[in-house]
């Protein structure tokens, strides 16, 4: 069973998806729950089938108090690199909110502070925090249907089914068409 957040009031659990692909932008999610939230399924996205992140992405932004999502760029993650890309797209997840949460609870064991707001790095947050896992379903939804989306303009890649990550499809796709405008500056894709 999730916690439901450490106690602090308005706190904003800290997702993010799309950090170890080839392709495609990074995304975050910064989500508030009201302490009553509790659905059956929710827990870490990768835990989740595709279809059990669907049922749960409505629900999340029904109920959520406050969600927001960010994203960083190919561009962004080529200039900045992968983990400093990711805090800019947490930092805009938490910009984003309609309501500023007064603690922000990160997935992870690092984060780039953002200037007024207190955080908590929590190693494996999105299976510890119901505010966390929630972000983690959220940034990983909002993301596989941006790739999905690319996917239609560069289908030889596949990134509907691989969303962008190293699978030996999406790597064979490289070797045969060369890299896309969407494949990430700097990463190793061969």
């Amino acid at each position: 069973m999730l916690a439901t957040h450490t106690g602090l009031p308005l706190e904003a659990g800290l997702d993010e998806a799309g950090r170890g692909c080839l392709a495609g932008p990074v995304f975050a999610a910064a989500v508030i729950l009201p302490p009553s939230f509790a659905p059956p399924l929710l827990r870490d996205s990768k835990q989740l089938s595709a279809r059990q992140r669907e049922l749960l992405r409505p629900l999340i932004c029904a109920e959520a108090v406050a969600w927001a999502v960010g994203e960083a760029s190919e561009e962004e993650i080529g200039a900045l690199n992968i983990a400093q890309a990711s805090y800019l797209a947490m930092h805009r997840a938490v910009a984003a909110l309609p309501i500023a949460p007064a603690h922000l609870l990160v997935d992870g064991n690092r984060f780039r502070p953002l200037n007024g707001f207190a955080h908590t790095c929590v190693v494996g947050g999105d299976g510890l925090y119901r505010s966390i896992a929630a972000a983690s379903v959220l940034a990983k939804t909002f993301r596989d249907e941006r790739m999905a989306a690319l996917s239609r303009k560069f289908p030889a890649y596949g990134w509907a089914q691989n969303a962008g990550y190293p699978t030996a499809a999406h790597r064979a796709a490289i070797r045969a068409h060369g890299p896309t405008p969407r494949h990430r500056p700097g990463f190793r894709l061969l």
